[in-house]
C-alpha cells in the first residue's frame, strides 16, 4: 500500500504533481537517492560544482556516483550558491552544477541557467528547503534539468521518509522511472 508504487504511493505522486504544477514527478525512497538518480540519469562524470552549505547528502551523492565535488561559496544574503562565483570554478572536467535552495530562498536560477547553457553543463537543484516555492508563478521544481526533494521528517513537507525527482524532460523521466524500478 505504501511502498513499491502501491496505491497510496501512486496517489501521493499524482497529488503532488498536481499541487506543485509540474510535468513529471516520481516519488522515491529518499532525497539522497533522488540526487544519486539525477546524477546517474544525466550521465554525469568528472566535477560537479556545488556548495558545502547543504546537508551532507548533497555532497555524498556526488562522491557516491564517482564524481568530484567542487565547492563554490554562498551568497551572504540568500545563503544559496553564489552564482557570480560559479564560472571561476568551471574547468574542462566540469559536467554539472548542483545547487541547493536554502531556507525557502530560491537560487538565482536565471543566472545559473545562463552559465549552464554557456558552458554546456547540466543543472540539478536540491530543493528540499523550497517545497511550494514559486518564481514568477512557476514552481521552483521546474528549473534545471532535474530537481530533487527530500521528504524526510525534518523538511517543510514530509512523508516521514521519501523523496522526489522532478523533470520537464520525458526522456529523463523514463530513465529515472527505470532506475526507481531497478
Amino acid at each position: 500500500w505504501l511502498t513499491n508504487m502501491g496505491p497510496l504511493a501512486n496517489d501521493l505522486e499524482l497529488k503532488l504533481k498536481d499541487h506543485l504544477k509540474v510535468k513529471h514527478l516520481l516519488f522515491v525512497t529518499n532525497g539522497t537517492i533522488a540526487l544519486q538518480m539525477a546524477i546517474k540519469a544525466l550521465g554525469l562524470q568528472g566535477e560537479i560544482i556545488t556548495t558545502p552549505f547543504s546537508f551532507v547528502a548533497t555532497t555524498s551523492a556526488i562522491v557516491w556516483e564517482n564524481c568530484h565535488p567542487v565547492f563554490v561559496d554562498i551568497d551572504p544574503k540568500s545563503l544559496n550558491i553564489d552564482a557570480t562565483k560559479i564560472e571561476a570554478a568551471i574547468t574542462e572536467k566540469t559536467s554539472a552544477i548542483l545547487a541547493t535552495h536554502v531556507y525557502g530562498n530560491p537560487c538565482d536560477v536565471e543566472a545559473i541557467d545562463r552559465i549552464a547553457k554557456k558552458h554546456n553543463l547540466k543543472v540539478i537543484y536540491d530543493a528540499a528547503h523550497a517545497f511550494g516555492v514559486e518564481i514568477n508563478g512557476k514552481s521552483i521544481f521546474e528549473f534545471g534539468d532535474i530537481s530533487t526533494c527530500s521528504l524526510h521528517a525534518t523538511k517543510l513537507y514530509h512523508s516521514g521518509e521519501g523523496g522526489l525527482t522532478i523533470t520537464n524532460n520525458a526522456e529523463l523521466l523514463k530513465k529515472l522511472a527505470y532506475m526507481r524500478n531497478f
